[in-house]
């Protein structure tokens, strides 16, 4: 029993840590979206704003690097196995 109340805490911790990871993440991108969006509208001629939205840019570097650093934190508090790391790694870089 002790074995079983173990994984479930380690999982909730793991999903909690990743919850919260993801959030801080999306919540920083739309930060930096709205501030694109805000700084093209500023200076686009009345043309150019009234024409379609420019498409969702790809996560940039900084962002999956940020990813990655929180990751290498999980990894070294012992939250996440080597095999976990190396699949959440190769998501971050793939995306």
């Amino acid at each position: 029993m002790p074995g079983l109340l173990r994984g479930i805490a380690r999982t909730a911790v793991i999903s909690g840590t990743a919850t919260a990871v993801s959030n801080r993440v999306s919540r920083r991108q739309s930060g930096r979206w709205a501030q694109r969006n805000d700084e093209q509208t500023a200076a686009a001629p009345p043309q150019q704003a009234a024409s379609a939205p420019p498409p969702a840019p790809a996560a940039s570097m900084d962002t999956k690097i940020d990813q990655l650093k929180d990751l290498g934190q999980l990894k070294e508090q012992g939250l996440l196995t080597q095999a976990e790391f190396e699949s959440q790694k190769r998501r971050i870089l793939e995306a």
